[in-house]
């Protein structure tokens, strides 16, 4: 008994701390929980997920170069599949809205349209908590129809259409895919960003196929390429090689056609030459004074895309006033030729 007095108060001492340590456990485990459809009590405060706010005055940080991460942004049109761990009941699948919105249970409309899908599963998680239907929510979004990861590869190209970007791909790559240029191809590239529609960015096409041609740039999903059919100029008549001349640019000329076309033949009516040209009022005649041109006695005429250069024969020179519909058809039916500086 007398060790029992000596001992007695830091046992009693000792038996509060170990009661009040395992209430304290108890709380924090019961605080732990799981993932629960169950609503919470609206003064529960969720944890933050937002990123921390900018320090006043600094310069904002510039954005991150193109990576495959960038290449896979949801937008309209996607086929999703949303799944919330232990909580089934709210796993849905459904396709992204043409506004860029993606309905799902309790939580209506999220705006998804320009995420990643790890960026949009954070979204629907503090979505859920904020409202109080799920505690410490976990998601998983899936993929599994995706047409905003596709490239429209559209104008002068053999196989117009859709093509799916898988990692990092460039603008020859797609070309290539597309089954190359038709014959009326220009020299130039328009490439719209979905990110940003209304502006349009000008490529000049490289002159050759090498990767590392500044031309030759990189390409991101939901890209809509345009390869702009360049300016035509024919050339047809009593000359060496009636064609017509797709060029890369519109300074194209009466004597620079007519050389490409092999130049006229010593038969041709060279002051009977004339330009048809196509305008709002129809199809106009231009006379040309051709021997003076090439005499360097005439400046020489600059032509439009469209221009038809016909040089008649001595025998027919009037064949033209008695049908342009056929001078038309003639050019119609010559081959192209691609016309590079």
């Amino acid at each position: 008994m007398p060790e029992f007095r000596r001992s007695s108060l830091p046992f009693f001492v000792f038996l509060g701390m170990l009661l009040t340590a395992g209430s304290a456990a108890q709380s924090a485990f019961a605080q732990a929980g799981f993932p629960s459809a169950v609503p919470q009590a609206a003064n529960e405060q969720a944890p933050s997920t937002a990123a921390p706010s900018p320090i006043p005055g600094a310069a904002p940080a510039p954005p991150p170069p193109p990576t495959q991460q960038h290449l896979a942004l949801l937008g309209p049109s996607d086929l999703v599949e949303v799944n919330v761990y232990n909580v089934p009941e709210l796993s849905t699948k459904g396709r992204v809205s043409s506004s860029g919105d993606l309905y799902l249970p309790l939580i209506d409309n999220v705006h998804v349209d320009g995420l990643t899908p790890e960026e949009a599963q954070s979204v629907i998680e503090k979505r859920l908590e904020d409202g109080g239907f799920v505690r410490n929510p976990h998601v998983v979004l899936l993929v599994t129809d995706s047409t905003s990861s596709n490239v429209s590869m559209l104008g002068e190209v053999n196989k117009p259409g859709p093509y799916g970007v898988l990692g990092e791909r460039r603008l020859l790559d797609l070309i290539s895919a597309a089954g190359g240029f038709t014959e009326r191809a220009g020299g130039t590239v328009t490439i719209t960003h979905r990110s940003d529609p209304g502006h349009a960015v000008s490529v000049k096409l490289p002159s050759d196929a090498s990767p590392d041609n500044p031309g030759n740039v990189p390409v991101l999903a939901g890209d809509t390429i345009m390869v702009q059919r360049g300016p035509v100029f024919y050339v047809v008549g009593d000359v060496g090689r009636p064609a017509g001349f797709v060029s890369d640019t519109d300074t194209f000329t009466v004597l620079k056609a007519l050389a490409l076309a092999g130049g006229a033949n010593k038969t041709a009516s060279l002051n009977g030459s004339t330009i048809l040209r196509k305008s709002a009022q129809g199809t106009q005649q231009i006379k040309i004074p051709l021997k003076q041109i090439l005499r360097a006695k005439a400046e020489d005429i600059r032509m439009q895309s469209g221009d038809i250069l016909f040089v008649p024969n001595s025998a027919g020179k009037a064949a033209l006033d008695r049908s342009v519909q056929a001078v038309t058809q003639l050019a119609s039916g010559v081959a192209l030729l691609a016309i590079h500086p």
